[in-house]
């Protein structure tokens, strides 16, 4: 079969959080921003300062209630800009100094109490300074993770002889939460292979083992004539990573896969390793794929007696086969309840790819209030018509 470019669209293909790439710079950037405005800050400051003044000024020498404002910068430290705390800064000094200048005791009681209010305020800034400069690097490590996830998985829409695969990802941004969702599309000279997968854990480690899956499914899905052969190539590259990473201090890890193959037949061939089924949406109706040899995921094949086996159901041509990831069944409401996927892929059963996709972005948002614990991967395949082969 001869073969022809993969048509990629990087721009309108992986959909990423509000519909579109996230700058990194941005993101960096907001870590040193702070939570209060500047109109609020003055305003709540004045406030304060009148109220302390006041009951200063009621309770008279028997006791002092301005140096207490000394405590503010440290609370503007943890909600405030840096420039912000050094204003508060400057201005509890200024308050402090000023009322222990016209208040009654001796020079140490005024040097101490000036010294006092300087060294609170100047820890406020320097506590301020520290969680920023923490903030940023979190941000440039997470920023550094997301854009290595996003360089290692191949941007959609693509195009072959056998699929159109349209997808929607989205890698969450949270420190240690960065997760290992992986897919990948490849037209081969034995039809084209798709496979969606999640890896277990989170962070740095959960992107390499990912990494060896993809590296590994790339390379096997052209070179193997049968789709449990891919299995197998994929499972020795998730076993040999698992020794590299126990010889680096690394956990092992394992991968829930879901392997399709496409050829020129109205049927999909499929190996589910510890996977969710796909849902396939057709004549306005949804329903769960049944995969009755669902096997263990990548990794763990040694602690399973049955060997791993393909299966195929039939791919109407205007069919719709939808695969998603956990990030999607597991995302959670306000109430802690799980997002319903096939109630609400049913309502979309008429929707093309595309559509679909869209759909799910935003009901995804809007069900877990723009909260997620876990990446969020999907791909809606449509067998390509007649003249696309």
């Amino acid at each position: 079969m001869a073969h022809k470019p993969q048509t990629q669209k990087r721009q309108s293909g992986v959909r990423h959080r509000d519909g579109a790439v996230q700058n990194p710079d941005a993101s960096i950037a907001a870590v040193s921003q702070g939570r209060i405005g500047n109109g609020a800050l003055v305003g709540g400051l004045a406030l304060l300062t009148l109220l302390v003044v006041f009951l200063d000024v009621r309770a008279g020498n028997d006791l002092r209630v301005v140096p207490l404002l000394v405590v503010v910068p440290a609370l503007a430290s943890v909600y405030c800009s840096l420039r912000q705390t050094i204003w508060v800064a400057v201005w509890i000094t200024t308050i402090v100094v000023g009322f222990r200048a016209g208040a009654d005791g001796t020079f140490w009681d005024f040097v101490f109490g000036i010294g006092f209010a300087v060294l609170a305020c100047a820890l406020g800034v320097a506590a301020c300074a520290a969680r920023i400069r923490h903030a940023t690097e979190m941000a440039r490590l997470r920023s550094a993770a997301v854009t290595l996830q996003r360089q290692i998985l191949r941007p959609l829409p693509v195009v072959t002889d056998h699929v159109f695969a349209y997808g929607l990802y989205e890698p969450i941004e949270e420190d240690r939460f960065v997760g290992g969702d992986i897919y990948e599309v490849v037209e081969s000279p034995h039809g084209t292979r798709v496979i969606i997968g999640d890896v277990q854990g989170k962070g740095l480690a959960a992107i390499g083992a990912g990494f060896a899956a993809i590296a590994a499914f790339r390379e096997a899905a052209i070179r193997e004539p049968t789709l449990t052969g891919v299995v197998q190539a994929l499972e020795d590259a998730v076993v040999r990573h698992n020794e590299f990473s126990v010889q680096t201090g690394e956990a092992e890890r394992f991968v829930t896969a879901l392997v399709l193959g496409f050829d020129e037949s109205g049927r999909v061939e499929a190996v589910n390793c510890g996977h969710l089924p796909p849902r396939l949406l057709h004549d306005g109706r949804t329903s769960a794929v049944t995969l009755h040899r669902t096997s263990v995921p990548l990794g763990l094949a040694g602690l399973s007696r049955e060997a791993r086996g393909a299966e195929s159901f039939d791919f109407p041509p205007d069919a719709t086969l939808l695969v998603v990831t956990d990030g999607v069944t597991e995302a959670r409401d306000a109430t802690g309840a799980f997002y319903p996927l096939d109630e609400r892929v049913a309502a979309w059963a008429g929707h093309g790819p595309r559509e679909l996709l869209d759909a799910l972005h935003v009901d995804l948002e809007e069900f877990s209030g723009g909260v997620r614990r876990d990446d969020v991967a999907a791909l809606a395949l449509r067998r390509a018509p007649a003249a696309h082969r």
